[in-house]
């Protein structure tokens, strides 16, 4: 019998990505022919990678990406149907439409390049979100609106519209991005607006530290990126605090090589409307704030889409009425997972064996994040339970 109860839509941005294999570096010049090996098709984007890790952990999940009715959208429902025969069922095809497509140059012993079309994800709109086909489902995610220019267009109106269309009719709702390129319109265009606007719509929000402060304290995010600088828990505690303030009831921030951090509000009311959905208790979520360092891989091959499957890992513990411990060290775990692999979910395993191996266990990474003097409590799973002043 699966632990899981209801269906997770898992909606957003969607590409095919093309990885040729290179022989050596990559030399582009006009008129030269260089000779290179077979090339990678692989689906990306936060619908394939979150969307993927829940189906591989063993959760009735749907996908709803937008792609062209071109032949990069043809292979992309193939290798969406190879992973599992009903994961293409409702994706959204746009006529006349491109579908994304990233081209990565990865040369040996040298950082990746992405040159990436953004394709059919541009004009993803809130009435593409087949509304009357959502009644089984209880968890609606929605992923990386920072390269989709519908969703943050005119500070976020469609994004908003479409968030708040889902919970209306009765499903939790999660929201993760992607790091804007700050010479693009993205980018350039008043997040802490845009995030005032949609978060009272969004149950958990995903973001990463780094697009936090990008989107939030650009002066911390420049310094940050000049010297090197490890952002610390008073850092994170502050960033967590603005999305609450903001109208999300919990924050799940990712930290990359550092773990997960995880905030929720004291606002009983806030969570009673969010915990009706998905029959969690109380009690388990209200007021928490936690820190878990990342376990310890057998060996780390990449780490692209791992944040993404962290998501699905936090997700899926949701859908078995975990409290919020649970959710976080099963979070870890599947990033985790995901890093043992050059892909991002060809490493997940099904929920029991993951929840397998947190029993018998899994070693934690020495933690490397400056608590800052915060009084806290390191339980005996590894998580650290910062006291909250209750007065």
């Amino acid at each position: 019998m699966s632990p899981f109860t209801g269906e997770v839509i898992v909606a957003g941005h969607i590409c095919l990505d093309l990885i040729p294999q290179l022989h050596g570096p990559a030399n582009v010049r006009a008129g030269h022919l260089a000779k290179i090996g077979p090339a990678l098709l692989s689906t990306g984007g936060a619908v394939a990678n979150t969307g993927g890790a829940l189906h591989k952990l063993g959760v009735s999940v749907r996908l709803m990406g937008k792609i062209g009715d071109d032949a990069f959208g043809n292979i992309v429902l193939d290798l969406l149907r190879r992973s599992g025969i009903r994961l293409a069922d409702d994706m959204l095809i746009g006529r006349g439409e491109t579908t994304s497509y990233s081209i990565v140059i990865s040369p040996p012993n040298q950082d990746r390049t992405f040159w990436h079309c953004t394709g059919a994800n541009d004009t993803f709109c809130a009435d593409d979100v087949p509304y009357d086909r959502l009644v089984d489902a209880r968890f609606f995610h929605f992923g990386y609106p920072p390269i989709m220019a519908r969703m943050f267009a005119d500070g976020g109106a469609e994004l908003a519209q479409m968030l708040s269309r889902v919970r209306e009719r009765g499903l939790a709702t999660g929201l993760d991005f992607a790091q804007p390129d700050p010479e693009s319109d993205a980018g350039k265009i008043d997040w802490a607006a845009l995030l005032q606007r949609v978060l009272p719509h969004v149950d958990v929000v995903f973001p990463s530290v780094e697009e936090l402060l990008f989107m939030l304290d650009r002066p911390a995010f420049d310094a940050s990126r000049i010297n090197s600088k490890i952002v610390g828990l008073k850092t994170v505690q502050r960033l967590a605090d603005r999305l609450l303030g903001m109208g999300t009831a919990v924050a799940a921030i990712k930290l990359g090589e550092f773990g997960l951090y995880v905030r929720t509000t004291d606002d009983a009311s806030r969570l009673d409307d969010f915990f009706r959905k998905l029959s969690l208790k109380l009690a388990d979520w209200l007021d928490r704030e936690l820190y878990v360092p990342c376990f310890r891989a057998s060996k780390v091959v990449g780490t692209t889409g791992s944040g993404d499957c962290t998501i699905g890992g936090f997700i899926a513990s949701i859908m078995t009425g975990g409290d919020v411990f649970a959710a976080a060290r099963s979070a870890v775990a599947v990033g985790a997972f995901s890093v043992e692999t050059a892909d991002a979910t060809g490493g997940i395993r099904p929920w029991a064996e993951v929840q397998s191996r947190l029993t018998a266990g899994w070693d934690s990474l020495p933690n490397r994040l400056p608590l800052d003097g915060r009084p806290h409590q390191l339980r005996s799973d590894g998580i650290y339970v910062f006291e909250r002043n209750r007065s």
